[in-house]
């Protein structure tokens, strides 16, 4: 890590912070004012998000807990209790931001935990970290540290407070009392705005010492919607005190009974105690991180890679049967729904590093097969046609005014697609057999049922919404048909591996699905394309992940085509991602390193470099977008491929000033591979 720090003054607040060049773990605040984008603390259940204002967070969501509630007639994510609200006094008085000096924010990556420092002149410098605790899926610990500058009374507060779209908020107070030990146990319990879900939370303060050492607790509830306890003591000049905050978020989602598994849960946690929490922590992330990227001469897209994959691992974890939003944990973005972003764009990534995190996600998608064959037959076909937003039923969550809803099927393709390449890395047959064959066999009967046949190599599919969503009600579309036919070709495969009968319809439909060109030869976005801009790309994913295009000259002339009809902004992240993969394969090194950047820099906001879909947007975390950015390193500048033979390697492009790429924790057998400028290794 660079030693050089800067010091920024915040005309804001007159704060201070501290922020230091790239480290490849941290990524720290360089300025907290307006502007302020906070970033997620997350197992892959919980996820926490941070706020500009010390020992404050910004709000919080677990994965699965969906409701309605007067966002487009549609399910979506609920903001649960917070969870972590705390107040610190220092002579009776808490810190004014004015006040302090040295206010440091940063995320660190290698264990998730969110790191606050800051100094209150002449009186006490405090630390405190918050984590979403990985091996406990519903738990959260905040461990603070104040150092004493002169002889102090130190008060602190555990706030639990009630999200105002949350009702009949209930709250309570107890304290276990045993000889060995005794803590207090604050609990919120509430309904979801329909009342469909129990949301409970639950907290206690862990301190280090015997019972008889510990501070007297009280408890206050100033209002409906929030009640917290504290404790005073003192603290001597030059000594430090230690003392956390642990506690359980679950809902009944999760659980049918959420109240006393949220507290037993945190006295759980509680009697763990600081260091065999933080090890048990630590020691899931330090499995997790098996599976990394390392980039050798860039410290910068070093940082923002990790980011990238931190976000993803924080926002999924295996056995749970969820799957992900393109928003992931960071908030209510797109009402936490599982689009084509889950399957297309962040599922390759799990499935070469994370397979049982892919695991989870190919699951959910499992779980709602039979929702799947509803829709087929609602709209009359046959098979399973996959919404294009699912949440939690499985059926259609789309609202209604947007067309994608009933009409943007390719989404049904992607599905088994995922599907097959869960396959192809876990070499699992019995996997497939059991779960892959029946998404991929009912996915391809809905293809022939959905195709219009009007003669030889004219099996149409009409009527749909693009991949570029700005082509509405197109005829032909280049990605959803040759994704029809990549799902009919899988289908087919699959068949022979399971020594089963393969239907001799897919291979017909298959062959007689056209794929448009122009005159010149550049593949056609769909019937009625006349050269206009696109919203995001769609042709170019014919080369990958499709391999529907393998001509170099044609992939090439595809991409030279329709990268001057993107928009300079508007753009979803993964689009300049595909042109950044694809020119690498190509061997163009300049044109993959200018895409890899337009794909994300531009979207980036303070200030820790959080990344939004849109240039200049301000919806993040976009997890579609950093799967996106993902792939152009692992499949573009790393050159893996995912084959029916497992995963593979060819020939890579690096962009001419990194100096190596290693890819670690590959596949089934956690292979490491390495790319080198003009060479690549695999160990």
């Amino acid at each position: 890590m660079c030693s050089r720090k800067i010091l920024i003054t915040l005309l804001m607040s007159g704060v201070i912070v501290m922020a230091t060049a790239q480290d490849a773990w941290r990524i720290a605040a360089d300025s907290i004012g307006a502007g302020y984008f906070g970033i997620t603390s997350g197992n892959g259940m919980i996820g926490i998000i941070s706020s500009p204002e010390p020992f404050k967070v910004n709000n919080v969501v677990l994965a699965g807990a969906y409701d309605s509630y007067g966002r487009g007639r549609v399910s979506n994510f609920i903001n649960s209790f917070n969870l972590l609200q705390a107040d610190l006094r220092i002579d009776g008085r808490s810190p004014n931001p004015k006040e302090i000096i040295n206010y440091r924010q940063q995320l660190n990556a290698r264990n998730g935990g969110f790191e606050v420092s800051f100094q209150y002149p002449g009186k006490a410098e405090v630390k405190y970290t918050y984590y979403a605790l990985r091996h406990l899926p519903y738990c959260v610990l905040m461990d603070v540290e104040v150092k004493a500058l002169r002889n102090i009374s130190l008060g602190a507060s555990s706030i639990l407070q009630a999200p105002a779209e949350l009702r009949n908020t209930q709250q309570y107070f107890q304290e276990i009392d045993r000889s060995h030990v005794g803590f207090p146990l604050q609990t919120s319990l509430a309904q979801s705005p329909t009342g469909a879900l129990q949301l409970c939370a639950t907290t206690s303060f862990l301190f280090e010492g015997s019972k008889a050492s510990q501070p007297d607790i009280i408890h206050q509830t100033p209002d409906d919607g929030r009640h917290f306890m504290r404790f005073q003591t003192t603290v001597d000049s030059g000594k430090t005190y230690r003392f956390g905050i642990v506690g359980a978020s679950i809902t009944s989602a999760h659980h049918p009974d959420p109240r006393n598994e949220a507290e037993r849960l945190t006295i759980y946690a509680r009697l763990e105690g600081f260091n065999r929490l933080l090890n048990g922590h630590n020691k899931a992330w330090d499995e997790i991180w098996k599976s990394d990227i390392t980039i050798e001469g860039d410290p910068q897209s070093q940082q923002d890679i990790r980011n990238m994959l931190y976000h993803l691992y924080a926002s999924i974890r295996p056995g749970t049967g969820y799957s992900l939003s393109p928003m992931g944990l960071s908030g209510q973005g797109y009402n936490g729904h599982v689009f084509w972003d889950a399957d297309v764009w962040m599922f390759p990534v799990l499935a070469l590093l994370q397979p049982s995190m892919a695991g989870s996600m190919i699951e959910y998608r499992f779980q709602r097969l039979p929702q799947a064959k509803q829709n087929a037959l609602s709209h009359g076909y046959k098979g399973a046609m996959y919404p294009w937003e699912s949440a939690v039923s499985g059926y259609e969550e789309t609202p209604v005014w947007a067309l994608s809803g009933p009409f943007e099927h390719h989404i049904t393709a992607c599905v088994a697609l995922a599907a097959w390449q869960y396959y192809c890395v876990t070499q699992d047959k019995d996997w497939l057999h059991e779960k892959g064959w029946p998404i991929i066999e009912a996915t391809a009967a809905f293809w022939c049922s959905r195709v219009e046949r009007n003669g030889p190599g004219k099996y149409d599919i009409n009527n749909v919404v693009a991949a570029d969503e700005w082509a509405e009600n197109v005829d032909n579309d280049a990605f959803t048909n040759a994704a029809a036919k990549t799902n009919l070709l899988i289908a087919t495969e699959a068949a022979a591996l399971l020594g089963k009968s393969a239907d001799p319809d897919w291979a017909l439909v298959a062959k007689n699905i056209p794929v448009l060109r122009f005159e010149n030869g550049v593949t056609k976005e769909h019937s009625t394309y006349n050269g206009g801009g696109i919203k995001q790309g769609d042709v170019n994913l014919l080369a990958f992940p499709l391999k529907e295009i393998t001509q170099p000259a044609q992939i090439r002339k595809d991409l030279e085509y329709y990268e001057t009809r993107v928009p300079v902004s508007g753009t979803p992240a993964m689009t300049q991602a595909i042109f950044s993969l694809l020119y690498s394969r190509l061997g163009d090194s300049a044109k993959a390193w200018h895409f890899f950047q337009d794909a994300y820099r531009p979207n980036l906001n303070p200030p820790f470099r959080v990344m939004a879909e849109f240039k200049g947007g301000t919806n993040p975390y976009f997890l579609t977008g950093a799967g996106g950015v993902l792939q152009a390193v692992l499949f573009g500048f790393g050159g893996l491929d995912i084959t029916g033979k497992g995963v593979t390697q060819m020939p890579s492009t690096l962009p001419a000033h990194w100096k190596k790429l290693t890819i670690t924790g590959v596949g089934k057998n956690k292979q490491t591979i390495i790319a080198e400028q003009a060479k690549s290794i695999r160990k």
